[in-house]
């Protein structure tokens, strides 16, 4: 009598199509909420642009609207939202032909009989979410959720970019979103490049092709719940790290991966101690990080100079990439940095703070510095 096969595998497999069936459908309702609302947007300005009085028009066209359409559809089209529909398709107007072509059939090499700028709004929101749906390799006209899309129409052309391809990539939620805007992440990063790299930050997001690429300033620490003006040791912020590992991974930015505290090596008989060892698996390295709460001195920057000069000889192998080190301090010395540092180390001391920066200040200290180099903010 032959033995009955294990239900596990068939259950598991099942299991992994009803959960991926559950995101698609849950996808699709996001897409088609967003895509609704940019052409209830794009017919708005279409029809204000008609009229005579635009101020005026445009105040008694909304009001009408959100009249009408909340008595047949209840909720969701009160003037204020008809508003950021409105201010959506502005914020994006160029996104209408990448709809058109996808509703075309251009992109994906295929053909519809019908004209795109014959075709109703829901012809086109149908077609573009059956493109979208159907490949997964396609990149969609929009990618957020609509409570994403609300938040960011609020911010300049060029963070508004780079947050929405981070949030694409990255899967913020809106939470995390907010988090990562309150706390000046793009500016943070931007302060730590030159000047193609910033405008590569609006074009591209946050790309991770090289050390510098790792590194911002301040790094923003406000969710171990250390108070700033309180007394705390170098022990206790390195375990209110760990405790909170995951969102430090996420502070310090893409592709890290958490391996080890207080990871001890010993050399000529004596033991040393990094404080954090992590690995970047896009730059295929070890990142050692070493935690100061006092004044940077030359002895700390040694001191890491000899932790990664151990690693690359030692830990890292031939197929992996220099380690980097990092010296993360309350207060940093950038002219004793440049001077006990030869240029190409692979060494960096950043400062960290326990509170969410001034939004203001960031943006003051940016244009600032833009200001010095040429160059536009946008």
């Amino acid at each position: 009598m032959s033995k009955l096969k294990k239900p596990v595998p068939l259950y598991e497999d099942i299991r992994a199509l009803v959960l991926s069936a559950r995101q698609t459908i849950a996808r699709g309702v996001d897409l088609l909420q967003v895509h609704t609302n940019y052409e209830i947007g794009r017919r708005i300005v279409e029809e204000e642009q008609k009229g005579k009085n635009r101020a005026e028009y445009g105040s008694d066209l909304l009001n009408d609207l959100s009249a009408r359409l909340s008595s047949e559809f209840g909720s969701g089209f009160s003037r204020s939202n008809l508003e950021y529909m409105r201010r959506f398709y502005l914020a994006y107007p160029e996104r209408a032909f990448q709809i058109s072509q996808t509703v075309s059939g251009k992109s994906r090499g295929i053909t519809v009989s019908q004209n795109v700028s014959d075709q109703s709004g829901v012809a086109r929101i149908s077609q573009t979410l059956s493109g979208i749906l159907a490949n997964d390799q396609f990149q969609p006209p929009f990618s957020l959720s609509w409570s994403h899309y609300v938040f960011l129409i609020g911010l300049k052309e060029a963070e508004r970019s780079f947050y929405e391809i981070e949030a694409t990539q990255q899967g913020w939620t809106l939470r995390e979103l907010k988090r990562q805007f309150n706390a000046g992440l793009y500016e943070r990063l931007a302060l730590s490049r030159d000047k193609d790299s910033i405008r590569e930050l609006a074009r591209k997001g946050h790309h991770v092709a090289k050390p510098h690429d790792l590194l911002k300033e301040p790094y923003v620490l406000e969710f171990l719940g250390l108070q700033e003006k309180a007394s705390y040791s170098e022990s206790e912020l390195e375990s209110a790290i760990v405790t909170h590992i995951e969102n430090f991974l996420l502070e310090l930015g893409k592709g890290f991966l958490f391996e080890a505290r207080q990871k001890r090596f010993t050399f000529d008989e004596e033991h040393f101690f990094v404080d954090l060892v992590l690995y970047n698996r896009l730059l295929r390295c070890y990142v050692l990080i070493d935690l100061k709460i006092g004044k940077l001195t030359h002895q700390d920057l040694g001191q890491m100079q000899m932790y990664v000069n151990y690693f690359d000889r030692f830990v890292k192998t031939e197929a992996e990439n220099h380690t980097i080190g990092i010296v993360l301090c309350k207060k940093k010395n950038t002219a004793l940095v440049e001077i006990t540092l030869p240029k190409d180390a692979n060494i960096h001391a950043r400062e960290y703070q326990l509170y969410l920066p001034s939004k203001e200040e960031l943006q003051q200290k940016l244009e600032e510095w833009i200001g010095k180099k040429g160059l536009s903010h946008e």
